[in-house]
Formats: structure tokens, C-alpha cells, sequence
């Protein structure tokens, strides 16, 4: 029961190293308003501050998305013209995608596929609209039906 009094009474030692590191302010800082700020990191790099990009399929696969998922979802390689190389999800059932179409990418991950951060944008360059679609056309690129 000693040790846990003696213990008790030892002066804890600490460093003003130690207190304030590098990265955090310290109080007086705090009160002097100098608080750092660390800018906010994008969820779409590859595309460089643009909202969308145009490149070239590399080439076009299936991928398994993760549990409890069950599928075999389209996915592209795309090589933007900032040089990058992504996996880009191509939506909406069928597609006339193939090796070296140009296509236009946009930000936004598909949640069940890891590594799939961006989307190809549908009836834009050489992907065509989703046939016969008839609600949520926009999000699609398909026309609307004639009426009759």
C-alpha cells in the first residue's frame, strides 16, 4: 500500500516539449488566435480541383464488390489527361465501353468497390446513354421518349 503513496507524491516531470508539440498550439497561441489551419484533402485528386476530366480507357473489367455484397460491378482503367491512371466505375446496366474510347470522369466513390473513387459520366464522348431507361434519365445521359 506504500508504493501506491509514494507513487502518488512523485512529481510528475514533464517537458515543454513534451506539453506542446509541434503540431498543436499552445494556450497562448490559442488566446492569440494563431491556430493552424490544415487545408481540407480532396476525395477526388486524380481530377486536380476540376469537376471533371476527360481520358482514355485503358481497359475494362468486372470487379466483386465487398461483403455482404454480391456482384460483378463494370468497372474501367482510365487514363485522365492530368497523367493519372484511375479506377473508374461506369454506371447504369450495359455499356458500349472498349479499349481506348474517350470518356469523361467525375468525381464520387462507389461504396462497395475499394479503390473506385471516381464515375463516367453516361452519354458524354464515347460512352453511350443507358437504352431504354426511363426514370432518372439525367443522371443517365438518355433521351426522353416519345410520347405515342
Amino acid at each position: 500500500m506504500s508504493f501506491l503513496f509514494s507513487a502518488l507524491r512523485a512529481p510528475l516531470s514533464f517537458s515543454p516539449s513534451s506539453v506542446a508539440s509541434s503540431s498543436h498550439a499552445t494556450l497562448n497561441q490559442v488566446m492569440r488566435g494563431a491556430r493552424k489551419s490544415f487545408p481540407k484533402r480532396s476525395k477526388a485528386p486524380a481530377l486536380e480541383g476540376c469537376y471533371q476530366r476527360k481520358g482514355v480507357t485503358l481497359s475494362v473489367m468486372e470487379m466483386k464488390p465487398k461483403k455482404p455484397n454480391s456482384a460483378q460491378r463494370k468497372v474501367a482503367r482510365v487514363k485522365l489527361t492530368t497523367g493519372k491512371n484511375v479506377l473508374a466505375y461506369i454506371p447504369g446496366e450495359g455499356h458500349n465501353l472498349q479499349e481506348h474510347s474517350v470518356v469523361l470522369v467525375r468525381g464520387g466513390r462507389t461504396q462497395d468497390l475499394p479503390g473506385v473513387r471516381y464515375k463516367l459520366i453516361r452519354g458524354a464522348l464515347d460512352l453511350g446513354a443507358v437504352a431504354g431507361r426511363t426514370v432518372s434519365r439525367s443522371r443517365y445521359g438518355t433521351k426522353k421518349p416519345k410520347a405515342g
